[in-house]
Formats: C-alpha cells, sequence, structure tokens
C-alpha cells in the first residue's frame, strides 16, 4: 500500500498537477499545444474542429478522457481565466456565469501568436524528447518557451499533499521586470516590484495592499485581498452600485444570487433590486437602492459578506529537476533564464552546424563553377554516377557531401548572377556563423539575447494593466459598516456611557423642564454632554492624568432612559481612576494642542499627534502632584487667549503662550490661584465674534462679553465672572456664537436644548436669567453645543419670559 500510494502521489505530484517551472505548463496543456503545433494548427491557418484536436492530443500523446483535454483547450482560449490566452477558439466556450462550453463538434480552435511564441524553436533540438505512451512516437519534456508563462498565466493545480495556486501577471511588466534582471544581477525583489507591483488578474478588480504580494514575492507564499469595482451612482432618480469588474475566479451569476439571498434573508437592507445588464461591451450589474440609505455602507457589507471581495492565496509551487519546489519572484525568474540560456545554446549550435554544412556545401559550388570546364570532362568521362562523384573527390579534394552537390547542380547556377548569388549565401552565412561564434562565447551574451527576444515580445504582446493596486489596509474595519451620523454621547459621575441619536431630541423654549435624557443609578447623575460623530476617536482623559482612546461607535448605542455602560468595560482603567474630559478628535495633527487644567490650576500645553498612537492600556498624559487631579481638557491652535472659571464664579484670562509647550507625561505650571476651598471648573478658548456663556448648577445663565475681562498674568486670581447663590455653583462656561444651540443636562437625568440667542447678555457681576427650571434635589451637571450645521433641521420654539431673581450677595465679591 505504501509503495503503491507513494508512485500514485508522485505520477499526480509529477505528471498531473503541477506545472513545470521552465515552461509553465502542465502536461496535459503541452500535449495539446504540441499536437496543435504538429498539425499545423497555427493563427495564421483556418480553424480547425475541437473534436480533431481532441482527438489528435488523446490519440497520440495523451490516453485519458477527452474531456479533461477538451477542459484544457477551452480555458485555454477564455479570456476571463487565461491572463495570456493561448488558443483562439470560435463558438461558444462557456462564460463568466459559469454556463458550459458547446460540445467539441460544434466548437472550432488554433494557436494564438503568443502560444506559437512558447513552442518556437522547438524543431531545432532546443528541448529534449521523450516517447509518448506507447513509444510510437516522440513528445517534448518541456517547451522551449520564450515567453515566461508561468508568471503571466500562473497556475492552479491539487496534487496529493501538496498544492499550487500562482496568479498571473502582465505580459509588459514581466517582460520588462526580466530584463531588468539579466542588466542588473543584483536586483532585488523591491527593485523588480517598481516594474511589476504585483499580479494583473484577466478580470480585473482591485487588489487590496501590498503585503500579500511582498510576502508572496520573498517567499513563495502569501494571501492577497481582492475586491470588485464598483461604483456609485448618484445622477439618477435612485442611487445605484454599479459592479464592472469581480475578483479572479468569482462566477457572476452566482454573486449575483447570494446577494439576492442576503438581501431576502434581511442580513443586507437597504437594496431594492439587482440585476445584470452586461453585454458584449463589458460588465455591468446594477444594485438599485433604496431611498434613505448609506450607499458606502451597503457596498462595504457587499465586500464583507459576499465573493465581491475575495481572498486568493499564493503557493508558487512548481516541479523543478523532476521536484516539487517553492519559488520566490527571483527564483522563478532566475528558473526562466536558466532555461532560455540552455535553449539559445542548443537553437544556437543548431544554426551554428546548419550554416557550417550549407557554406560547406558552398565553397564546393563555387570550387567546381570556378573549375566548370574540369568538372564536366570529369563527369563526361566516367560511366556512373558513383564513379564521378569519387572522381571529384579525388581530383578537386572534395568531400562526398560536396561531389553530391556538385552532381545535383542545376545548369543554370553557372550563370554569372547565379553565382553571385552562392558567393552573397556563403559571406551571409558566414556572418551569421561569426555572431553565433560570438553569441556563444560567453553566457552574458546569452542573456543579452534573452534580453532582446522579452523586449521585443513585451512590446509585440504587452498591454495596459487590469488590475489595480492600492497600498490601503485589505480588512473592512467596523466604522466600514457604520454610518457616520451626529451622536450625543453621555457621561455619567460613575462613568456610565452611551450614546443617544441627536434626533432624539427636539428644540425647546428656554425655560423647560427638558425630556428624560437618562435613567441614573441612586447617587449618580450625568457628568459630561457633548455631540460627536460615531466615526470619531475619543481621546478620554482621566483624573489621574492618563489618556485612553475610545472610538465612538464601540460605545453602545441607547436610548434616552437607558442608563448606558459602565467605562470599564470599555477602557483599562486604574483602580479608584475616573474619566474626567472626554474629546472627540477627527484626526490628530502636529499644529493643534491639548490645553490640560486641573483641579488646582495647574496647566500644561501638549501636541496632539503625541497622542497619535492608540494603545489598549492608556498611556500617561501630565504628571501631577499630590491630591490634585485633571478636570479639563481643551484644543487649540497655539495662538488663542483662554479663560477658565471657577466654581465660585472667579475667571481669569491670559494667552495660551504664556505656557511652554511640553511633551506628554510632563509636569505642568500655575495657570490660576484660588482662595479657600474654589476649584476649577471650566476652561474655554476666548473666541472674536462669539459671548461668554456661564451657567450655574440651579439652572441660571448669561452670556458676556469677553471684553469684559481684562487680560491678566497667568498664575493671578482673576476677576468676578457671575454671581452664585450660597448653594449653588459655575457647572461649566464657554465661548458660544449667535446662532448656536445648547444642551443642558441634569443629575437627575433631565436635558432641555434651547438656543443660545434667547439667553440675554449681562456684564459680569449678574447672576444671569434661568435657563431651566431645577428640582429641590436637581442641579444642571452638564453641558453642550450645537453649531448652526448640527440644528439646521430642528423646530425653532419662541424664546421663552426672562426670569430675573435679583442679585444674590451671599458670595463676596473676590475682585
Amino acid at each position: 500500500m505504501k509503495t503503491s500510494y507513494i508512485n500514485y502521489a508522485m505520477s499526480v505530484i509529477i505528471g498531473r498537477a503541477i506545472p513545470d517551472v521552465r515552461d509553465g505548463l502542465k502536461p496535459v496543456h503541452r500535449k495539446s499545444l504540441f499536437a496543435m503545433w504538429e498539425m499545423g494548427n497555427t493563427h495564421d491557418k483556418a480553424y480547425k474542429k475541437s473534436a480533431r484536436v481532441v482527438g489528435e492530443v488523446m490519440g497520440k500523446y495523451h490516453p485519458h478522457g477527452d474531456s479533461s483535454i477538451y477542459d484544457t483547450i477551452v480555458r485555454m482560449a477564455q479570456p476571463w481565466t487565461y491572463r495570456m490566452m493561448l488558443a483562439d477558439g470560435q463558438g461558444n466556450f462557456g462564460s463568466i456565469d459559469g454556463d458550459a462550453p458547446a460540445a467539441m463538434r460544434y466548437t472550432e480552435i488554433r494557436l494564438k501568436p503568443e502560444a506559437e511564441e512558447l513552442l518556437e524553436d522547438i524543431e531545432k533540438e532546443t528541448v529534449s524528447f521523450s516517447p509518448n505512451f506507447d513509444e510510437s512516437l516522440q513528445e517534448p519534456d518541456v517547451l522551449p518557451a520564450k515567453l515566461p508563462n508561468l508568471l503571466i498565466n500562473g497556475s492552479d493545480g491539487i496534487a496529493v499533499g501538496m498544492a499550487t495556486k500562482m496568479p498571473p501577471h502582465n505580459v509588459g511588466e514581466v517582460c520588462r521586470a526580466i530584463t531588468y534582471y539579466l542588466e542588473n544581477p543584483e536586483a532585488t525583489v523591491d527593485d523588480l516590484m517598481k516594474i511589476m507591483p504585483g499580479p494583473d488578474f484577466p478580470t480585473g478588480g482591485v487588489i487590496m495592499g501590498t503585503d500579500g504580494i511582498k510576502s508572496a514575492y520573498h517567499t513563495g507564499y502569501g494571501k492577497l485581498t481582492v475586491r470588485g469595482v464598483a461604483d456609485i451612482d448618484e445622477s439618477g432618480k435612485r442611487e445605484q452600485i454599479i459592479i464592472t469588474e469581480l475578483p479572479y475566479q468569482v462566477n457572476k451569476a452566482r454573486l449575483i444570487e447570494y446577494i439576492a439571498d442576503l438581501v431576502r434573508e434581511k442580513k443586507i437592507e437597504g437594496i431594492s433590486d439587482i440585476r445584470d445588464e452586461s453585454d458584449k461591451e463589458g460588465m455591468r450589474i446594477v444594485i438599485d437602492l433604496k431611498k434613505g440609505t448609506h450607499p458606502q455602507m451597503i457596498l462595504n457589507h457587499l465586500y464583507k459578506h459576499t465573493a465581491l471581495e475575495s481572498t486568493f492565496g499564493i503557493i508558487n509551487l512548481a516541479i523543478m529537476d523532476l521536484q516539487p519546489k517553492v519559488f520566490g519572484l527571483i527564483g522563478l525568474i532566475e528558473q526562466f533564464v536558466q532555461h532560455r540560456i540552455v535553449v539559445i545554446t542548443r537553437r544556437s549550435e543548431f544554426d551554428k552546424r546548419k550554416a557550417e554544412e550549407r557554406v560547406h556545401i558552398l565553397r564546393g559550388l563555387l570550387h567546381a563553377i570556378d573549375n566548370i570546364d574540369a568538372v564536366i570532362a570529369t563527369i563526361r568521362a566516367s560511366k556512373t554516377a558513383d564513379e564521378a562523384k569519387q572522381a571529384l573527390v579525388t581530383k578537386f579534394d572534395l568531400d562526398e557531401a560536396q561531389a553530391t552537390a556538385i552532381l545535383q547542380m542545376q545548369l543554370r547556377r553557372l550563370a554569372a548572377l547565379e553565382k553571385q548569388k552562392l558567393v552573397d549565401e556563403r559571406d551571409e552565412l558566414e556572418a551569421v556563423i561569426r555572431r553565433l561564434i560570438d553569441l556563444l562565447s560567453t553566457e552574458s551574451h546569452i542573456r543579452a539575447e534573452i534580453a532582446r527576444e522579452l523586449k521585443e515580445a513585451g512590446s509585440k504582446y504587452g498591454d495596459n494593466r487590469r488590475t489595480q493596486i492600492t497600498i490601503d489596509s485589505t480588512t473592512i474595519d467596523k466604522e466600514d459598516l457604520i454610518p457616520n451620523k451626529q451622536v450625543l454621547v453621555c457621561l455619567t459621575h460613575h462613568n456610565y456611557i452611551k450614546y443617544i441619536d441627536i434626533d432624539a431630541y427636539r428644540t425647546q423654549g428656554r425655560g423647560g423642564r427638558g425630556v428624560m435624557g437618562i435613567s441614573t443609578k441612586d447617587e449618580d447623575f450625568v457628568e459630561q454632554v457633548f455631540v460627536a460623530y460615531t466615526h470619531d476617536h475619543l481621546l478620554c482623559f482621566t483624573s489621574e492624568g492618563r489618556a485612553y482612546w475610545l472610538r465612538v461607535f464601540d460605545i453602545p448605542e441607547g436610548s434616552r432612559q437607558a442608563r448606558g455602560k459602565a467605562i470599564v468595560n470599555l477602557l483599562d482603567l486604574n483602580a479608584d481612576e475616573r474619566v474626567t474630559a472626554v474629546i472627540p478628535v477627527k484626526e490628530f495633527c502636529a499644529d493643534r494642542f491639548f490645553l490640560f487644567l486641573t483641579e488646582h490650576g495647574m496647566t500644561i500645553k501638549i501636541p496632539q499627534d503625541e497622542f497619535s498612537r492608540p494603545r489598549s492600556t492608556g498611556v500617561n498624559a501630565i504628571t501631577l502632584r499630590d491630591n490634585d487631579h485633571l478636570v479639563h481638557v481643551i484644543v487649540t491652535d497655539g495662538s488663542q487667549e483662554v479663560l477658565i472659571t471657577t466654581r465660585y464664579g472667579q475667571s481669569l484670562r491670559f494667552h495660551e503662550d504664556q505656557i511652554s509647550l511640553r511633551h506628554r507625561n510632563a509636569l505642568g505650571v500655575i495657570g490660576m490661584r484660588m482662595r479657600d476651598d474654589d476649584v476649577v471648573r471650566s476652561l474655554t478658548v476666548v473666541e472674536e465674534g462669539k459671548l461668554l456663556l456661564t451657567i450655574t448648577e440651579a439652572g441660571y445663565g448669561k452670556r458676556t462679553s469677553f471684553d469684559e475681562y481684562r487680560g491678566h498674568g497667568r498664575g493671578t486670581l482673576g476677576v468676578r465672572n457671575i454671581k452664585v447663590g450660597r448653594n449653588d455653583g459655575v457647572v461649566t462656561a464657554f465661548a458660544l456664537s449667535e446662532d448656536e444651540e445648547i444642551i443642558l443636562m441634569s443629575a437627575e437625568g433631565n436635558v432641555i436644548r434651547t438656543k443660545v440667542n434667547k439667553i440675554s447678555i449681562q456684564g459680569r457681576s449678574t447672576r444671569g436669567v434661568r435657563i431651566m427650571r431645577i428640582g429641590t434635589k436637581d442641579r444642571v451637571v452638564g453641558v453642550t453645543s450645537l453649531s448652526p450645521e448640527e440644528s439646521q433641521e430642528l423646530q425653532d420654539i419662541p424664546q421663552a419670559e426672562i426670569i430675573d431673581e435679583g442679585d444674590d450677595d451671599s458670595t463676596p465679591d473676590m475682585e
């Protein structure tokens, strides 16, 4: 059993499933092409019935089933299967939908010119031959292969215990790459990839990323992600996805059927119709989308769940010296070059021998013409042809071949012009012999000849690249499947987090009670609310001065009443560490900065790009002094004034250039000094055309011009910003324009949304107007703003009456 199975396995590996590294052909392909060549079934002759070709191959070289031979010939004539077709078919040879070809009695076939390049010079003893199955004929062990067929057309086969799967490449690129290698033997894979960047599939498509290509070219193994080409058409009444190219070896009909199944099972939503509009002009699959859908999201789902994105696993396995071996790119090129060196050497020796034999004959003929009278006399004096031949050999110092040629010479050769033709032929052949001797003198000359032939073939058969190659990641990330919509993110004091669709809240007038925005546990309350987009990065800064990264779409989406998810399940927080500042970031720029502020008024400025590399365990953002905590972080451009506000209503304005630029994990400097038990509440940028909005815990607020805050140096006490009651305190203060809106949230989870222009403008030492009615045990804990673009579709409610509670002097004037 062991011996029999090993013999069977080697027979499959060597004689059936794995291509030869030299000509890139399996035995059945080689035998089919050679049989067509022997039949004279070339591109410049009439087509021959496929059945006749199959019978010729089966009867002379390949005694197996006729279907396997016909399938081989059919595939060589399919433009979606072979990058460089080797057979020219006439009739129905199947389709990319998987339709079977017509029976062999109905179709016709002949060789393509490219296939003839593989067979050229085979009659010049360039390759070895072996007996066929019944030893009645000789068949080639390998073809001369002027073109590097293995790289151009690739190969696909499953043997016993091993398999090969080699991708096709562009003809012109392969020829240029090998030419470059011949001229630069020390060339690296990276050098060759500048000329031949990667596979080029007959069906086009897009290769996502170059890592798999580099791996295959270096090691012989690699994995490519190939996508079809699909465009989003928004010109009609309905948006459409139009697919014009598919990944290699993907069946179009099965793909359409599978997409329809996914739509029917509601695994992909938003597709109203799918149809195949392909014709002789090319492929066209049209997918109609429903109104209100996100075309890119649906396309990403198609990439994720269908063969519109496929994986091509590369295994560069081929036969060398009757043994299977895996090759990198340079190994494949070197094996082809070595094969061509042998072929050209044997061809040149053959041509040189034939030329020398002909020159030898010509010299004899010319010698006879020069002594024609004596030659004729000698022949006339001889009784027989053999006697004449012997007389010529003896009398004129000729050999038998020359004497035979003289006896066979026609009388017209005696004319002067005919003699000149013989002289010209002799001189031309002598020049050929000298060239061949020079060619055979060194291997470098042979390599130059290979390069010349490849340049010629590349320009003759090369065409434009069909497959695009991108340097993008091959993976569809989670964000590619999620719409980038605007949401409201809520974070509670106990670090529960969620996001809610921003349209869940309608605009209300100032002074309303709001709607329920979140249900909290006992002794918990909402601490931060802000607007972000689902694809944004959230940079989460904690009370301990650390930074963590979080994507908005990783936060659970909840209803208005949902409590959310504990942020410790999303971030790797330390014990007793709380998130105190969350900033949405679309990109990390070196010319923008994070300005940090601690509870005791310490501040530090760090470039954004120092946080551009997310780590799951977080990083140290700043170093804190004992008993201090990070409370606020803002984004600046390095040329702005900032304003700090404390709980008891003090504010300090200064320019940020007073804060030196530091690296991550540095210790800050004093930003603002405070008295008694006062603590920092907010930090905002002073912006021209905007006013400072201050909101208190009791639901009061006002807008104040920044001009009322004269600039002080960093590290001073500042001036009075707002009067607060005994049980009141500032929640936050930040710059807003006239046309923006704000959202307030209370500790009990109530939310109200109102326009900024309904809040009156007042001086520094006033209490402001009531914005939100607060219960006796409730207080405002979070405020965020909405730009006009963010709120343009929301309903406008008339401004409510200003409620003026009068001054409250319970807090001493600290100015």
